[in-house]
């Protein structure tokens, strides 16, 4: 795709709300997602007033038929696939449409219409085909607080022409307004009233995240690869087992958000919530080139142990009963290692997998709320993904708000033992404000953990390429997200190549050099 049509369609679809007609019930926009080689999902909600009243967006208590249109080209004069779906108030009038027979590795352009009113345009693709291994340009993206900044990360990672975005979680906060303070106290924007509970102030939350029409541009540039953490219901809620707010009936929490957060999201059918639960992990192919195995870290794990946080001294951490991904998905994912014939293998999930030790000196201090909280699970999947022989294993994760690029051990107390893979942590897209650059800091901790061989305190996304032969990583920063239309900057490059299991350093074009960054204390999530 040219320049121009490129930045048609990330205009086109970020449109301020103010310019759309009145009544146009395209304010949420359009997504797709999931992608396979003969198939996609589309997406839209209608809702005239998204922040209305009740969660309905100004919609009327009935059902309304919506036309849908999939076409080779952004004029729609080759229409391929086309039809009417029902959007029930039931499901806050969205839309979920998976049009199927589709042809491998191939562009396309799809729009909805009802009422004499058209949506934007969206660009999606199908996956290329088995025994076939092109190219892959992927972006990986997390944490996007409203109140915290503005979601410029997700403009410019859109610049970059991603085929695929991965969001792996915290697409929402849930806090009342001002309930989640950075390290400068700084609130850019106000949420939605209430602390998000029912379903109406979770519908409320996900209409207000999706007024930004930077969020709204990458949804319509390409298809994204979704999975939730834990803020899309409440801080570190863990299985069963409520998190941080101490409220009661924790499972109609779950419900809601789930439900609302299917609602907002291009997920299939087979996503569908089921009382207060939601299958999230499954298997993408990219052709021969990569399988996708999305993993699932809040719905199955016991609670975090010696009260959650950062802890010295936890030796609960360590019990060899204590799950993170439970039985059935461990069991899930073994067998789709074991099976997969992609070149590169990743999982995607939410929370920091390698050893993370915040102390400088003997004995440890890590957050419970990672694979740390769970090590005997941690070297249960880990000894799976060896055992598999599985190709060229890559956890991609999101959650702690900083940029981390880590080579995965056999054993993490020695430096020395076998590599198993890489990590590739991406920070956040505005969570913690305007983020810092902390050189000491970063320093200590890198010595602490020389596995971990890069670490970056500010807001971006990662944009990677994926070939046959090597996987690149940039790791993009933004100097500030108080303020809109910060530049990007790549801070730091990695290569993976075929079979070597570890990273590399690359070096960063000068075109590309880092910018300042404003200072700050360092933070948690």
């Amino acid at each position: 795709m040219d320049l121009t049509r490129r930045s048609f369609l990330i205009g086109t679809a970020g449109l301020p709300l103010a310019s759309r007609r009145t009544g146009d019930p395209f304010t949420l926009g359009v997504a797709s997602g999931d992608p396979t080689a003969d198939g996609i999902v589309l997406w839209t909600r209608l809702a005239p007033r998204p922040l209305a009243d009740g969660g309905h967006g100004g919609m009327p208590d009935r059902d309304v038929g919506v036309e849908w249109q999939l076409a080779e080209d952004e004029r729609f004069t080759r229409v391929v696939r086309s039809g009417t779906a029902t959007a029930r108030p039931s499901w806050a009038h969205s839309v979920h449409v998976e049009p199927s027979g589709l042809r491998p590795g191939r562009e396309y352009f799809y729009r909805f219409r009802t009422g004499g009113h058209l949506s934007p345009t969206g660009r999606t693709r199908t996956a290329p085909a088995p025994g076939t291994a092109p190219d892959l340009a992927f972006g990986v993206v997390s944490c996007s607080n409203y109140e915290q900044g503005y979601f410029t990360a997700y403009r410019r990672l859109a610049e970059q022409q991603p085929d695929l975005v991965l969001h792996l979680g915290d697409y929402i906060y849930e806090y009342a307004p001002g309930g989640y303070k950075n390290s400068a106290g700084t609130i850019v924007r106000s949420h939605t009233e209430h602390r998000c509970q029912t379903l109406a102030e979770f519908r409320l939350r996900h209409a207000q995240y999706k007024t930004d029409p930077d969020l709204r541009a990458l949804h319509a540039l390409a298809p994204w690869i979704a999975v939730n953490d834990d803020h899309e219901i409440e801080n570190n809620w863990a299985g069963v087992h409520p998190g941080t707010s101490g409220r009661p009936d924790f499972a109609q929490r779950k419900r809601a958000g789930y439900r609302a957060y299917y609602e907002h999201l291009p997920l299939r059918r087979s996503a569908l919530p089921r009382g207060s639960g939601m299958r999230l992990y499954r298997r993408l192919a990219w052709g021969d080139l990569t399988t996708f195995h999305v993993l699932d870290t809040r719905q199955f794990r016991d609670d975090q142990p010696c009260d959650d946080g950062v802890r010295a001294d936890c030796a609960a951490r360590l019990a060899t009963g204590r799950v993170l991904v439970g039985a059935a998905q461990r069991a899930w994912l073994a067998a789709g290692l074991r099976a997969s014939r992609a070149r590169w293998n990743m999982l995607a999930q939410q929370i920091f997998m390698a050893q993370h030790d915040y102390h400088l000196g003997p004995g440890k201090e890590v957050l419970l709320d990672t694979w740390d909280g769970y090590t005997a699970e941690r070297d249960r999947v880990l000894g799976d993904v060896v055992a598999s022989g599985a190709r060229n294993p890559v956890v991609l994760t999101g959650d702690i708000h900083c940029h981390y690029a880590s080579d995965l051990l056999a054993d993490f107390d020695d430096p020395d033992s076998r590599r198993i893979g890489v990590e590739l942590v991406t920070t956040s897209v505005t969570s913690d404000g305007d983020g810092y650059d902390a050189p000491a800091a970063r320093a200590v901790e890198l010595a602490e953990n020389p596995h971990i061989a890069y670490a970056d305190q500010r807001r971006g996304f990662i944009a990677a390429r994926l070939t046959p032969t090597e996987l690149r990583a940039d790791f993009h920063t933004l100097p500030y997200v108080t303020k809109r239309n910060a530049p990007s900057t790549v801070t730091a490059s990695f290569t993976v190549t075929d079979g070597a299991h570890h990273l590399s350093r690359s070096a960063v074009p000068a075109s590309r050099a880092p910018q300042a960054a404003a200072a700050g204390a360092p933070r948690h999530p």
